[in-house]
């Protein structure tokens, strides 16, 4: 408009409009209209009539209209003034630069709104458009076509099913069931079945049934008198392997943990009010029952020393910086867990197959210590013929001997069966009944490149210079081949030759035996040249070998022949006598593995040897002498002669 007021005003002499009353009157009437145009002719009549303008807006002095409409233009009712005729032209430019400006922003007013209004009717739409939506999912739910159709997919998914493991069908469900372990099974029974359980670890090799036997034990007590055990405790099981500590404490599977608001995992209601939601980890899950890990030496020592204090408290506690005690929205479920902490009221049973010097020593003193022992062959025996029971299949007469022959473990021999129950399953699918045959079972352990645990077994006859010696690695003993052999040398400057491989305590052992045969006969060891062979090279950790050493060189030395259907073991002094080593028991069935007849130990290793053990001779003894006795026999000499 000041575009158009300029330009009209441009087309008229500037000269002439200074002298000109009657163009002043046309300018005027104009400005008026526009005025008239821009506020509407009532609300242009209540402007003037409120400023005290209507009077000379209706006066026909051309002076006062001015005045009226310098009144009107710049909203002011104290502007009493009347202008003069010459000041006309310089008040209408200033009422044109006026009115222009006020058409100028009622334009951009203008155009702002219908922005505004097309902003607020395109919101509008989406707000429409989201209650829409959010009643349809209050009434339909979060299902649709997508949703309904992985649906159907799960529900035919479960339809099929290939049976059970085989392993779950010939897992032990009875403590009768469970071979070979009847002292172990007896140790947990009365450490369970009391109305105070004691926290237990169970150490042995794999697959002899540990778990199971926990399993099983727990099954046992439940609801006898005096034991805490409810019909419904929980057994949780879990492998110490896959437990680790989570510094960050965002999750923790075994203890519990928080989902702190910032965290996902926290449910939605929580989150948006600034709430932690404590998660409750396995030690409260078995809270009333046991908490059994399998191969707990191999847990994080931290995580383990944060369960041996659960284990003290019985209560597993939760912390978090976003919890407020004072919050009147925290639950109380969340309220008691934050201050009272979550029970964990349980026993705990760990397996593993490390020594017992391996684990924790504020572990074991908070435990019960139960050690299950390797399998014999007879229980592998057993265990086949029962899991041919099982499933539902005839054995050819050797086939629990020939696998007892391989393997140790009941979980290895009931491997082996189900591979040739389902070889022989294969090659006679037409037969109703399936007998697996020797002839099955060597080609699974031929696919399997498994050799025989026992490579030979010992014979009933005599040798110069080798005695059998036993020795333990981890829970498994064995027997070792130890030989002599001496030569006549020159006086003083014979040499003792032996494995290197066989440790410091081997050598030892050699200087202990010349100090001993020294002793014994008067023979002095430098005179001759001495050759010890540990056969196969095996290393000695320990003492152990000290006796049988020490017989193999006088044996040597004197060409007396020993028996080599009896076992020694025990350190020897330099004074002859016999002293006590380790691992005792896994070396006698090391012995009975190989058929040994006889097996010698240290007089103060006899409350080691069990007392239910049958099928070998064990002989305590407490000098070189009592050894000598039982292995240098005249008679089975004259009979291999």
């Amino acid at each position: 408009m000041k575009g158009i007021l300029t330009k009209w005003l441009n087309q008229t002499n500037l000269g002439d409009r200074l002298q000109d009353e009657e163009e002043w009157i046309r300018e005027v009437e104009a400005l008026y209209v526009l005025l008239s145009n821009y506020y509407g002719t009532d609300k242009l009549v209540l402007k003037a009539s409120r400023l005290e303008a209507l009077k000379l807006m209706r006066s026909d002095e051309l002076v006062e209209r001015v005045a009226g409409l310098r009144k009107i233009v710049s909203d002011d009712p104290t502007d009493q003034q009347i202008p003069k005729m010459q000041e006309i032209p310089q008040i209408l430019d200033e009422i044109e630069e006026q009115i222009a400006d006020l058409i100028a922003r009622r334009a951009v007013e203008d155009r702002l709104e219908r922005v505004v209004s097309e902003k607020m009717q395109e919101r509008h739409q989406d707000y429409v458009k989201e209650i829409k939506m959010n009643v349809l999912k209050e009434t339909a739910g979060p299902e649709n076509a997508q949703t309904l159709k992985k649906l159907a997919i799960l529900e035919k998914m479960n339809t099929v099913s290939l049976k059970r493991s085989a392993f779950d069908v010939l897992r032990p469900q009875t403590v009768e069931e469970i071979v070979g372990q009847e002292s172990a099974v007896q140790a947990l029974l009365a450490k369970l079945a009391t109305p105070y359980p004691q926290h237990m670890l169970i150490y042995g090799p794999p697959g002899v049934g540990k778990t199971t036997a926990a399993r099983v034990a727990l099954e046992t007590v439940k609801n006898r008198p005096y034991s805490p055990f409810t019909k419904d405790a929980p057994f949780i099981e879990v492998d110490g392997t896959t437990l680790r500590w989570d510094p960050r404490d965002v999750t923790n599977p075994l203890l519990g943990s928080v989902h702190d608001p910032i965290y996902q995992g926290a449910k939605h209601d929580l989150a948006d009010t600034g709430i932690p939601e404590p998660k409750m980890g396995l030690v409260s899950d078995a809270h009333g029952g046991i908490l059994f890990i399998d191969e707990i030496g191999e847990m994080d020592p931290l995580l383990l020393n944060k369960l041996l204090k659960v284990l003290e408290d019985k209560r597993a506690f939760f912390d978090s910086s976003y919890y407020d005690p004072g919050n009147s929205q925290v639950p109380q479920w969340i309220k008691k867990l934050f201050d009272e902490g979550a029970p964990a009221d349980f026993v705990l049973i760990g397996a593993t197959t490390r020594d017992p010097a391996e684990l924790n020593p504020a572990l074991r003193s908070r435990c019960s210590e139960v050690f299950f022992v390797p399998l014999e062959p007879r229980d592998v025996q057993h265990i086949i013929r029962q899991a041919g029971d099982k499933l539902g299949v005839s054995l050819e007469d050797n086939v629990p001997e020939i696998i007892s022959e391989y393997v140790i473990e009941g979980r290895k021999a009931n491997s082996i069966l189900t591979d040739a129950y389902g070889l022989a399953r294969y090659r006679n699918p037409e037969q109703e009944e399936v007998r697996v045959t020797s002839e099955d079972v060597y080609e699974v352990l031929r696919s399997a490149r498994l050799t025989p645990f026992i490579f030979r077994k010992v014979q009933s006859n005599v040798e110069i210079g080798r005695v059998l010696g036993l020795g333990v690695a981890g829970f498994l003993g064995s027997v070792l081949e130890i030989e002599a052999i001496t030569f006549t040398g020159q006086d003083g400057k014979g040499t003792i030759r032996f494995n290197e491989t066989a440790g410091s305590m081997a050598r030892d052992a050699v200087f202990n035996a010349a100090a001993v045969i020294r002793d014994l006969t008067g023979e002095d060891l430098r005179n001759y040249d001495v050759h010890v062979n540990i056969i196969g090279g095996a290393k000695i950790d320990g003492p152990s070998a000290g006796l049988a050493t020490t017989l193999a060189i006088y044996s040597a030395l004197k060409k007396q022949p020993l028996r080599q259907d009896v076992a020694v073991t025990g350190e020897i002094s330099i004074q002859g006598k016999v002293k006590p080593v380790g691992g005792i028991y896994e070396k006698i069935f090391g012995a009975k593995q190989v058929e040994v007849r006889k097996v010698l130990i240290p007089f103060e290793n006899m409350a080691d040897v069990p007392q239910s053990l049958q099928g070998i001779e064990v002989v305590p003894v407490r000098t070189i002498e009592e050894a000598m006795s039982h292995v240098f026999d005249i008679q089975i000499f004259k009979y291999s002669m």
